[in-house]
């Protein structure tokens, strides 16, 4: 067990008294203890606990102060430990026992080095201490579920959900009213469409524990309406210097022995990620061909295996003085595949009738003229196969000085990841729904006329994607108390020494997707073509494949090359200053004040690049890809008109200021208030080609973005500045030690992100869909309301029952818009709302039956209502007589309906033997809301219910090695969304499976 070297969270300062926490353990067998006698002789009051049966022990409500504890059991040595206790925080130890004589080692464990701990047992103590409402993920918790990264472990926490694999969502809201933090640092971004941190990047061998504050308190920031996500990386351990190392080999059953592994010519990675700068450069080649794979090819699977190496320790080098350092290398191969999705595109095109096909680049003809020709037109009824191939390194470095109730220290922490994915998406279901019975070998069918070859063609895209993302921070930290003694200014009212805790964080994002590639065609199949002029005699076409352009335009081409980066840096410092004190009951308050500056700098650049004007074919079968002589053939690259690729720089400053008091009325009741005054400025700098367009606001068609002069249009740039103060109140009352209730009210902000804020056209690729920003954009403010019941009736159970209530004010939504062409932009609603329930419950069976010793059981449940009230312009298109579905509401985006977690862990001491079962369940959730196309309606998309279940089991072999093997993902749930419209029957809108994981894993870990 470890003890962290990073900084205190904030909220945790402002506390009445500390905790003692520890374990116990043989140093013969090193297994947990049981039946030892901790007294602690300096402590009035109930000074004597036993150790559990897993070796733990906790003196809560310990006031500040050094503290002597004597361990005492039959047939053992009796020990010593001497521990320094700090207000608000955990003092955490480990003692071994030995029936041999051995010389006591005195030392002294400060709480400054405590901000999270790696066991459950310490966690809880902090939900219980800190007035805010926290709920937290050890990495005993971690280990045994077997998360491999933050992004999975966040699944745990009840209320907590993950959108798209990586971004936390909580108690129903999303990455935007999310704070995502390091240590307690917030990161930058480099998602080109929000500035939420990327969980997945944070691998579990180098977290200490994931703390989520899910009340705003005024040391928090402004953001964190949903909640604060703190990972907390592992700092400077207690012990000598240590050695751990962990390898693990794993499979994928829907990659394990595959021969037909998706990628392409010159595809997956390398040992290490292959490196930007090896990929074509984007200027060289322009007008020539292009060496490289357009398209898919099929290869054996890669391996998936991962390894950590763990060292550090900490030593006291003189008296009060002491040093440490904590250093973790991670390296892991991971790969992913399905062959079994689907992503279909319906609509309404009959108020009365079903959902059918959604066609583009044309449209059926209602009389067909000439009898039998459907028209041209392209259909959305895509059978998906997508693989991918990933590798993932870096490290964390943590090093400390400590002396007396003085600390400084620094963190690095750095990850590299990539992936490189290859997708195939066929389209042969179009055909066969629009001409039943279809026979694409019989020339003579009617689907196969030279009329209707265009007609719902069979289409084949293909995209080759790579992408390398980093992450890095620098973090200096301290936390000083002032040497001096109590200063007594009243009877009633003395002045403890002050504490001071500063960080100084560098911190930089990097998303590098170089030369993505993606290729389209179509195929017409044999057809029989009559004699007649200018033909004279009767002739079967050939099958033959053409170009899939991605828009109506004879000029584009079928295949694009897209070069992209985004780069975002950080500078970010704050100080907290806490002015403790002791009132008229002698309990202990604070107030505390603090200061916070965050400076983000963006930079954006994107170049694409196809074969214009060109219109060749290749005469072939189905079975015979296009793509595979493509790069053999004549098809020049260039750049140019009509693209419209726009640069950015982007700048974001934060400043904000703070001040809250905790003041105890009496023993059993405190309050807790302040506010936060924040002040954001966000400007965005574009840099267009030539012939890029913009939308102004409520323009009903593009205008070009320079003036008759070649100056940008001073609307172009986006500049929002906004002064905010934020209150916060709570009331925390604990009627008896086992007993508490929380109540708070606060209010927060939702803040745009730079893309949101621009109005021109932004478009990932060429025939892919537009996104418009929206200058005149506001921030959305949210009043919170929480109340949370805690109750442990005994070490090892808890009983949790919380409510919350979230009223939003002008919530960010995305809407569809019309002019020359449908396009994505954001805009205020009037109002939202979201609410809910969260009950969890915990218990060591081992405290109710002997025989159940070593047995936990333990789950949440959370249940969301939430709802946003459409403005006036977005109404109106729903009451068109071709539409007619009125609506003034809908639910919010990302809140799932409900949230179950549950799970079982079986610890054997004697055997060394560890079991866990974990099992969730994650509700419909709202992906996308209706909108209306071509003047028919595009129904709800949802997110349908899913679950999950993992199981672990660790085996200690002998005295340095254990054996863990995992399965996770064990019901392979089919992954849905679906079209949900309000009339009439849901229809399946996406699908695929990712496939069941096995791993199994070899530790190794001694002391020196």
């Amino acid at each position: 067990m470890s003890l962290t070297a990073i900084l205190i969270v904030p909220s945790l300062h402002a506390q009445s008294s500390g905790t003692i926490s520890g374990v116990v353990h043989d140093r013969d067998d090193e297994t947990p203890l049981a039946g030892v006698e901790v007294l602690n002789t300096n402590l009035d009051g109930d000074n004597k606990i036993v150790s559990s049966d897993q070796g733990s022990f906790v003196f809560r409500n310990v006031p500040p102060g050094k503290y002597t504890l004597v361990f005492r059991k039959s047939g053992y040595l009796e020990q010593l430990k001497e521990v320094a206790v700090t207000s608000g925080k955990i003092a955490e130890i480990e003692v071994w026992l030995s029936a041999d004589v051995t010389e006591l080692d005195e030392f002294v464990v400060q709480d400054v080095m405590q901000v999270g701990s790696g066991t459950e047992a310490a966690l809880l103590d902090l939900r219980f201490e800190s007035p805010a409402l926290l709920d937290s993920i050890s990495s005993e918790l971690l280990s045994r579920a077997g998360a491999s990264d933050a992004a999975s472990a966040l699944r745990l926490v009840s209320g907590a959900s993950v959108q798209d694999g990586k971004r936390a969502v909580i108690r129903g809201l999303p990455d935007r009213y999310v704070s995502s933090q390091l240590n307690g640092v917030r990161l930058p971004s480099a998602d080109e469409d929000t500035r939420s941190v990327e969980l997945d990047q944070f691998p579990s061998a180098v977290i200490e524990s994931i703390q989520v504050s899910k009340t705003f308190t005024p040391d928090q920031q402004g953001d964190a309406s949903g909640g604060a996500v703190n990972v907390v990386l592992r700092g400077i351990p207690e012990e000598p210097l240590f050695f751990r190392f962990s390898a693990q080999h794993s499979y994928n059953s829907n990659v394990r022995g595959r021969t037909d592994f998706l990628s392409y010519d010159g595809g997956g990675v390398s040992t290490f990620g292959k490196d930007a700068s090896d990929r074509p450069v984007q200027f060289e080649n322009i007008g020539e061909n292009w060496d490289g794979a357009v398209g898919v090819s099929e290869r054996s699977a890669p391996a998936q295996f991962k390894w950590s190496l763990a060292t550090g320790g900490s030593l006291e080098i003189a008296r009060d003085l002491r040093v440490g350092a904590f250093a973790n290398i991670f390296y892991e191969r991971d790969a992913s595949m399905f062959d079994d999705g689907r992503d279909d595109s319906y609509w309404i095109d009959d108020v009365n009738g079903p959902m059918v096909p959604r066609t583009f680049q044309g449209a059926p003809l209602p009389d067909a003229d000439p009898p039998g020709n459907f028209g041209e037109f392209n259909t959305g009824l895509f059978d998906i196969t997508q693989a991918t191939e990933s590798v993932q390194w870096g490290g964390l470095f943590t090093a400390g000085l400590e002396w007396k109730q003085q600390r400084i220290q620094t963190a690095f922490f750095q990850t590299h990841t990539t992936e490189d994915t290859a997708t195939l998406a066929i389209d042969t279901r179009g055909k066969y729904y629009f001409f039943p019975g279809y026979d694409l070998w019989d020339p003579r069918h009617i689907g196969n006329s030279p009329d209707n070859r265009d007609a719902a063609p069979f289409l084949r895209n293909e995209t080759l994607s790579y992408q390398e993302r980093l992450i890095e921070s620098w973090m200096f930290q301290g936390q000083h108390t002032a040497p001096w003694g109590d200063l007594e200014v009243a009877d009633f009212w003395t002045f403890l020494p002050p504490e001071l805790d500063w960080t100084i964080a560098d911190s930089r994002a990097n998303q590098n997707e170089p030369d993505k590639r993606q290729f389209g065609a179509k195929w017409w199949a044999p057809s029989f073509r009559e004699g007649r002029p200018p033909f004279t005699e009767d002739e079967i076409l050939p099958g033959e494949w053409r170009p899939l352009k991605p828009a109506s335009n004879f000029t584009l081409g079928n295949m694009q090359r897209i070069f992209e980066e985004v780069d975002e840096q950080s500078d970010q410092y704050f100080v907290n200053l806490e002015l403790p004190f002791r009132q008229w009951t002698d309990t202990r308050g604070a107030f505390r004040f603090g200061v916070f500056d965050d400076q983000v700098r963006r930079r954006f650049d994107q170049n694409t690049f196809s074969n214009f004007n060109d219109n060749s074919g290749f005469q072939s079968d189905w079975d015979e890809r296009w793509s595979g002589e493509f790069p053999f053939g004549d098809h020049p690259v260039s750049d140019g008109s009509p693209f419209v690729d726009v640069d950015y720089y982007g700048q974001q400053d934060l400043e904000a200021w703070y001040a809250m008091v905790e003041l105890p009325l009496f023993e059993q009741l405190k309050v807790i208030g302040g506010a936060r005054v924040e002040r954001l400025d966000i400007v965005t700098v574009n840099n267009p080609e030539a012939d890029a367009k913009y939308v102004p606001k409520g323009a009903t068609q593009l205008q070009d973005i320079f003036d008759e002069n070649g100056n940008l249009k001073p609307d172009v740039n986006a500049n929002f500045s906004s002064d905010d103060v934020l209150p916060a109140f709570a009331v925390v009352a604990e009627p008896t030690p086992e007993l508490t209730f929380r109540v708070a009210y606060s209010e927060t902000v939702a803040r745009q992100t730079f893309k949101e804020l621009t109005p021109i056209i932004q478009q990932e690729f060429l025939g892919g869909p537009i996104f418009v920003g929206n200058p005149l954009l506001e921030l959305s403010n949210i009043r919170n309301y929480d109340l949370r019941v805690d109750y442990e009736p005994y070490e090892g159970s808890l009983i949790s029952l919380s409510y919350f209530y979230k009223s939003i004010r002008k919530p960010i939504e995305y809407v569809q818009r019309i002019v020359s062409f449908d396009f994505t932009t954001p805009e205020n609603f009037d109002s939202g709302r979201i609410s809910g329930w969260e009950f969890e419950l915990r218990q060591d069976l081992g405290q109710i039956s002997e025989p159940l010793t070593g047995l936990s059981l333990g789950g949440n449940v959370t249940l969301i209502d939430s709802e946003v009230r459409l403005p006036v312009e977005e109404r109106l298109p729903f009451l068109l007589p071709n539409i007619n579905s009125p609506r003034s509401t809908r639910d919010a985006t990302a809140a799932p309906e409900h949230l179950y977690n549950l799970y079982a862990t079986y610890d054997v001491a004697v055997t060394g033997t560890q079991l866990g079962l974990f099992y969730s369940v994650t509700g419909d959730a709202l992906v996308a809301g209706a909108g209306v196309s071509d003047g028919n309606l595009v129904p709800d998309t949802y997110a349908l219910e899913y679950e999950t279940l993992n199981l672990t089991l660790t085996q200690k072999i002998g005295e340095y090695l254990s054996l863990r093997l995992q399965g996770k993902n064990l019901t392979n749930p089919r992954i849905r969304t679906e079209y949900r419209p309000i009339i009439g029957s849901p229809r399946l809108r996406t699908s695929s499976t990712s496939g069941i994981d096995f791993s199994i894993a070899l530790q190794l870990a001694f002391n020196f």
